[in-house]
């Protein structure tokens, strides 16, 4: 149809003439309330935004000479954060001459690692940036997926 004919066909009908499609050929239109798709547009793209999933980065500092109770503490906390849905970053702290050894602390990694493996993986391999070694551990998608089901429902819902 001639764009004439459509913008008179809205303005009959006191309505928009708006191009849906414009890499088609021909190039798509309808007529529709303007304002009125733009403020529904707006409303889904915030729902979507609302419903992102944010990643949260927990830190658990430890050092290569930990105590056997005190190494059962932090893993405990480490667990915790990946039950939540939560990546950890493990950070080995060396001082003095523990920077001669690395292998320790990468050995106190691999070792966390194996023992919460059930639970979530390696997503970044231990690394040595200057006095710190560093490894990042993601829990599992079907661990994440329970802890969102069993999250209760946002707030503002209907009253009864």
């Amino acid at each position: 149809m001639p764009i004439a004919d459509a913008m008179r066909l809205a303005y009959d009908a006191d309505l928009d003439l708006v191009e849906v499609a414009p890499t088609a050929r021909p190039p798509v239109c309808k007529l529709m309330d303007y304002g009125k798709f733009k403020y529904e547009s707006d409303q889904k793209r915030r729902e979507a935004r609302r419903n992102q999933v944010q990643t949260v980065i927990k830190e658990m500092k430890l050092r290569p000479k930990i105590d056997p109770h005190d190494y059962e503490t932090k893993k405990g906390h480490v667990v915790r954060f990946l039950k939540a849905g939560d990546k950890v970053k493990i950070t080995i702290m060396f001082r003095g001459r523990e920077q001669s050894r690395p292998e320790l602390g990468f050995r106190l990694l691999q070792r966390l690692a194996t023992d919460v493996a059930d639970l979530g993986f390696v997503e970044a391999q231990p690394r040595q940036d200057g006095r710190n070694m560093t490894m990042v551990l993601a829990p599992h998608k079907a661990a994440q997926r329970a802890v969102r089901a069993s999250e209760p429902a946002a707030p503002g819902g209907s009253r009864a």
